[in-house]
């Protein structure tokens, strides 16, 4: 739970004394007093205001820009926000200390997990473009080199700022800096609709295709022939008269050409104003946020990886222990007493009008056609374990082959209940069809219950309370059927485990054999010394742990090994994501959405990002199960998008990237095919178009 300090409406000043509390760009956390002068909004096109504001008894100067109090709840403007200090930070991070970072405003400090979120910048260097007229040719000529530099640095980082015209551009007589953050795009990321004609090219009006450097070209074209003709020109096409302003004719040819792709990059026009005068690109700070060392550490793993899984005997294809497609004999792990038990149509019962268990006459199961939907609604008394309360399992769960078995692990406030939540909302709301896979609920009953207790009070931005494990290890949260592309039916059975309490008894060793894969949440509270974290840490009195989380040391103990390495599939989630959505490189993946297919490649980098920054930060010990489990990939993701405060999410809770870790274990256990060839995810080889269910 976090504290927001006061803040005033706008137009209202405060008197001095009153808490401001930020993060500064280098990650640390400030609290000074303020005094915030009248805001105005900064463009009626976006829904935030700009104030002054005085920090601190020495006085700093800066502006803070809000959503409007009536829009500081909605998501779509504080995702606005988030891009703004992404995009301002990012390029704080790349350009500090060289001679480009006067071309973009200075992060000053942002805090965004409050009722009213915000962003600090040093005050602008002189006044907009929108309030002059022409300019001196001189002036056009130093105008010109400016934002085009500008441009070349966006686009050295693949960056586009989409809403560039002369309300965003700031000059001072001499040097040129461009404000508009907001409206930063990653290149090839789809277009939406952005800007004002006749600034905005024709196709960032349309919103189609890809964003494309282009699309800025076009915009610092329009600005500059503005500022020679005092003009905007049409908004579709050249200006007709561009051939009277000498200089820019020769150096914006072509710049307003129909499609983007036919458009001079920001190079070549800096070439044409200005040639031979070369320029040093700039490069992004380190490798994606991993330093190469630790990038060659994943690598290196993964090869060991590789060379292990050529020399171990292939695994046993489904169905070896007796089972057959759709009507298993084999031993299923009852979800309540966590032993193995098999199908018995001798021991069936169905709910009669008054919900109560009535026996299943087997003799009725010989219909064929009503068999199906006799079995769908039927549930097995469990007299597997004669010391636990009597149980059901439903009948879905026992005669569609082996459960795929998926065990949560994570310390108990690592957020991995929230995690799961989310996975079976994501599901429910289509999110596998994308990959060709459809779902129904084993249990309806018990489906009806966990979406009415956990789904929507989280969708309604409530925090989930704590869950009890059962047997002091294990809790079944929920089981679906998942059909593939193929018509092959599985189901899969989630369970949230609390590692840490895991002692060495006969029953929790008999689950962890029956696990087939596992997620395991990282909690960056407990795993990361990053500064900007400390003041979350405080009240809950939590410290960085450099050892690990136990839960997975006392998990992976416990977990039966081929060789060096388990053959259990495992992703890792670097959990609660929203809290790192600005620090290298899980910013990247923050404001990458969620994949709508398979691509292995992407699954790799994504790893091996995430792999770097977490033995740059947290340490090895973090990464026991990637060292321990030979299938293994690593994700960012978040359940809620933000902290919570008092119990409930400012802005509502929505997820980002929580479907990634379940598609590489449903991939890593045939049930959505991998591409022909294609290396496993995390490590090993697979056989071509896709390895066998495990």
């Amino acid at each position: 739970m976090t504290t927001t300090p006061h803040r005033p409406s706008a137009g209202r000043e405060v008197e001095p004394g009153t808490p401001l509390a930020f993060t500064d760009p280098a990650g640390r956390r400030r609290v000074t007093t303020a005094r915030i002068g009248p805001e105005r909004l900064r463009d009626p096109s976006l829904p935030h205001l700009v104030g002054p504001v005085l920090l601190g008894e020495g006085r700093q100067r800066c502006l803070r820009v809000r959503p409007v109090p009536e829009r500081a709840s909605d998501s779509a403007t504080r995702a606005l926000l988030d891009t703004e200090i992404r995009a301002a930070l990012g390029l704080h991070g790349a350009l500090a200390g060289t001679e480009h970072a006067a071309l973009f405003p200075e992060p000053l400090g942002h805090e965004t997990d409050t009722g009213e979120p915000f962003l600090l910048y040093a005050p602008p260097r002189g006044t907009l473009l929108s309030v002059t007229r022409v300019m001196s040719a001189t002036d056009q000529r130093a105008l010109a080199r400016g934002l085009v530099s500008a441009l070349c640095v966006l686009e050295d980082l693949s960056l586009v700022l989409r809403g560039i015209s002369p309300a965003t551009v700031f000059w001072d007589g001499s040097s040129v800096q461009l404000w508009g953050l907001e409206g930063a795009e990653t290149v090839g990321r789809p277009r939406s609709p952005w800007g004002r004609k006749p600034y905005r090219s024709p196709e960032q009006g349309a919103g189609r295709g890809l964003v494309e450097v282009g699309d800025m070209v076009w915009s610092a074209a329009r600005v500059l022939y503005r500022m020679a003709s005092g003009r905007p020109g049409p908004p579709d096409g050249p200006p007709p008269d561009l051939a009277e302003y000498r200089v820019l004719d020769g150096m914006l040819r072509g710049a307003f050409a129909p499609l983007a792709a036919d458009r001079p990059t920001p190079t070549e026009l800096l070439d044409r104003l200005f040639p031979g005068a070369g320029r040093r690109p700039v490069r992004p700070p380190g490798d994606g946020g991993a330093p190469h060392p630790h990038r060659q550490a994943f690598e290196e793993t993964l090869r060991l990886k590789r060379r292990v899984a050529s020399t171990s005997p292939p695994r046993p294809p489904e169905g070896e222990d007796g089972g057959a497609p759709g009507e298993s004999t084999g031993e299923v792990l009852c979800p309540h007493c966590l032993r193995t038990i098999r199908f018995d149509p001798h021991a069936l019962f169905v709910t009669d009008s008054r919900k109560q268990y009535q026996p299943l006459d087997p003799a009725e199961l010989d219909n064929v056609l009503s068999r199906e939907d006799i079995l769908r609604g039927a549930v097995q008394r469990c007299s597997a374990d004669p010391r636990s309360p009597e149980h059901f399992i439903a009948v879905p769960h026992l005669v569609h082959g082996r459960p795929l078995t998926v065990a949560m692990v994570g310390a108990s406030a690592s957020g991995k209940s929230h995690l799961l939540t989310r996975i079976i909302a994501e599901i429910i709301d289509g999110g596998l069809e994308p990959h060709g896979l459809t779902w129904r609920s084993v249990n309806p009953e018990q489906h009806a219950r966990f979406v009415r207790d956990r789904v929507q009070p989280l969708r309604a931005g409530r925090v989930l309370g704590h869950t009890e494990t059962m047997n002091g290890f294990a809790r079944f949260e929920e089981a679906l059927l998942i059909t593939d592309a193929g018509g092959r039916t599985r189901p899969v059975a989630f369970f949230d485990l609390a590692g840490e309490d895991l002692v060495r008894t006969d029953g929790a060793l008999r689950f962890l054999l029956g696990v087939d894969a596992m997620i395991f949440v990282v909690d960056p509270l407990s795993a990361l010394p990053l500064p900007h974290l400390d003041h979350l840490r405080k009240p809950m009195n939590l410290e960085v742990n450099p050892n690990g989380d136990p839960a997975f040391a006392t998990v992976l103990d416990r977990l039966p090994r081929n060789g060096p390495y388990s053959d259990i599939t495992a992703a890792m989630v670097v959990g609660k994501a929203d809290l790192l959505r600005f620090h290298p490189p899980v910013d990247r993946w923050w404001a990458e959405p969620e994949p709508t297919g398979l691509d292995p490649d992407l699954i790799r980098e994504e790893s091996g990002d995430v792999y770097g920054f977490l033995r740059r930060h947290a340490g090895q010990a973090w990464l026991s199960p990637f060292d321990t489990i030979r299938r293994c990939t690593l994700h960012v993701a978040s359940a809620t998008g933000a902290r919570d405060d008092a119990g409930r999410y400012p802005a509502g809770a929505e997820a980002r990237r929580v479907l990634g870790p379940l598609v590489s274990l449903l991939a890593m256990n045939g049930l959505i095919p991998l591409p022909s060839g294609a290396d496993v995810l995390g490590g090993g080889t697979e056989p071509a178009g896709g390895g066998e269910p495990r």
